[in-house]
């Protein structure tokens, strides 16, 4: 059984601006981060083979859980250091596939987000989550963070606004863009051969979801093509053994909160490359469901709830080898992101975000959506196996709130009231180098 060590190296100097309060922090780069992996195979025999791979991501820092109070993005302390991307093995034939078994990737993964260019290893374009977005909130009324947060804690395992909404709680709650699937999935997972540029893989996964997922990969007329579509459902189990974020939780009485979920989405990329002028499109979306929102004690008997959530992105530019270094990529890029109500989050009567601060009542989420300009520049360095970047994006938001009947509690049959955000602006630039 062959051994073979692998990994990068992503870190970054990123700059935000709230319309406020403006800071520069370093960061390990979420959009591929930092990692180190092992893997190996052997042949059986002529038409079997096995192996396996172990994979560890690295974190010094947190770009998509940094806030204006914490620069590491270590409020939840294991969004830092270590954590385990892969651990599985697979057994592989000629002419039937693959089966692998243990922790990895789930079929749909990367579904919305195929890219055969740079841009994939510091900003991808639909999975705008990683650059920036554990930024807190701040009211464009008052100039105020959410959860009022002004003054650093003095907790080891959190910092002010912790419980405040951030940027990415704008996206499904969780930050994860509609449609896409998860790494760091138990499953067992099939893969098939390659059939004229096709593939299709399906996995199962605890406690309890299933995906499926057929990709492309090919060449034609001097374009370099590759695509992907892919359908999941999460038919029970608790979010954090999933990793997938259904706004949604089934009552098991009513007014008793269960873990219990159930949602589903679909979604698909593609990216296309001509070869010769090096001019590229990238464009991906996705839309997901979920079953179990409106069955919940809030929005039980509340017309006009939204329980759905979709995107949609596109980014474009040229990518050719202008210099003896590298490639060079320049590009634009667009993000689109609307959402339905929300039952896991509330705004407390007197939270900076709050539409009438003299009310007697909370706040539930009726709404939101998020609008990415972006655009940035990289070269490429080949005999460093390295990459140099610089990413801009302006990010406006949208959150719609409808009154509760109590502070925290009760159906969401009050008023609906908006509530304005400040625009915010995020810079990236670093490097990466894989080994």
């Amino acid at each position: 059984m062959s051994l073979e060590v692998y990994g990068q190296v992503n870190e970054a100097l990123m700059y935000w601006d709230d319309g406020k309060e403006s800071n520069v922090y370093q960061v390990t780069n979420d959009n591929s981060r930092t990692r180190i992996g092992f893997r190996g195979k052997a042949k059986i025999d002529a038409d079997w083979e096995a192996g396996y791979r172990i994979e560890i991501g690295v974190r010094s820092a947190n770009s998509k859980r940094s806030n204006q109070f914490n620069a590491k993005g270590d409020g939840n302390p294991a969004d830092i250091g270590l954590d385990l991307r892969d651990s599985y093995w697979f057994v592989k034939n000629k002419k039937f596939g693959s089966v692998s078994l243990g922790m990895q990737a789930s079929a749909t993964d990367q579904i919305t987000e195929i890219n055969q260019t740079q841009t994939k290893d510091f900003a991808k374009y639909s999975d705008v989550e990683d650059t920036g977005f554990g930024l807190l909130l701040r009211s464009a009324i008052n100039g105020r963070l959410t959860n009022n947060a002004v003054t650093p804690t003095t907790s080891a395992t959190s910092s002010p606004g912790d419980n405040g909404l951030t940027l990415r709680r704008l996206i499904g709650d969780g930050g994860d863009q509609p449609g896409e699937g998860e790494r760091r999935f138990n499953l067992i997972k099939y893969e098939s051969p390659e059939i004229a540029g096709f593939t299709a893989s399906a996995s199962w996964g605890e406690d309890d979801f299933w995906d499926l997922a057929l990709r492309y990969t090919g060449e034609f007329g001097g374009f370099k093509v590759a695509a992907g579509v892919g359908y999941g459902k999460v038919t029970d189990g608790y979010y954090l053994q999933t990793k997938t974020v259904c706004a949604g939780r089934a009552d098991a009485a009513p007014g008793v909160a269960s873990t219990d979920q159930k949602c589903d989405q679909f979604g698909g990329s593609i990216s296309v490359v001509h070869e010769a002028t090096g001019l590229f499109l990238n464009a991906g979306a996705g839309v997901k469901n979920d079953d179990y929102l409106k069955k919940q004690a809030r929005f039980a008997t509340v017309a006009g709830v939204d329980d759905s959530q979709d995107f949609w992105a596109v980014q474009a530019g040229i990518e050719k080898k202008f210099n003896e270094f590298g490639k060079t990529t320049i590009y634009g890029e667009y993000y689109d992101y609307e959402g339905g109500a929300n039952s896991r989050r509330t705004v407390t009567q007197s939270d900076a975000l709050s539409p009438d601060p003299g009310a007697a009542h909370g706040w539930a989420i009726w709404g939101t959506g998020v609008e990415v300009f972006g655009a940035g520049i990289a070269q490429g360095f080949d005999k460093a196996a390295m990459v140099l970047y610089l990413s801009y994006r302006h990010v406006e938001s949208d959150l719609t709130l409808k009154g509760l009947t109590g502070a925290t509690s009760g159906p969401a049959s009050g008023a609906i009231r908006n509530a304005p955000v400040e625009d915010v602006d995020l810079v990236m630039t670093g490097a990466i180098i894989k080994f």
